[in-house]
């Protein structure tokens, strides 16, 4: 773990709070560039009907849009999950340089659970990989949401 990163996950937490507060999946993101959070998001795929909507691929969007090229080579991408399949995926083709992320997810894990997508060397795209940055704070907000979906079901 490098410093700062405790910090900026906390950043990733407030934007999972808010997806929270939305009646999103509690996930946040932030990218940081030369110490800077260039981009923040959070799950929003209810409210905009986009199953791709994951707070990775908005934050994404918006750091090449703050960097104006679509190659995010000195980022670093700060999640409070694991990235899924589909959102690592994304992470390889905008050759973020660094991933931390906060709690492991068991059932679509694309850095470690269940895939090795972020770390896969056949990919033409390697990248350092974190995890377990606040993850207790980032699993319990995730363990709180379901639980409270569940008891409305």
């Amino acid at each position: 773990m490098l410093r700062g990163d405790e910090r900026f996950m906390g950043e990733a937490l407030e934007e999972a709070r808010l997806a929270a507060e939305e009646g999103e999946v509690p996930v946040g993101c932030v990218v940081v560039r030369g110490g800077v959070v260039i981009a923040r998001a959070h799950n929003q795929t209810k409210r905009l009907r986009d199953p791709t909507a994951h707070a990775e691929m908005i934050a994404i969007t918006q750091a090449a849009d703050a960097c104006g090229y679509e190659r995010l080579e000195d980022c670093t991408l700060y999640v409070t999950a694991e990235p899924c399949v589909m959102c690592a995926g994304a992470i390889i083709l905008a050759r973020i340089r660094r991933v931390v992320f906060g709690c492991a997810e068991p059932k679509f894990g694309g850095a470690g659970s269940v895939y090795s997508i972020l770390q896969d060397g056949r990919l033409n795209h390697n990248l350092e990989v974190t995890g377990g940055v606040r993850a207790e704070e980032a699993a319990a907000l995730l363990k709180h949401f379901f639980k409270r979906r569940r008891q409305r079901s």
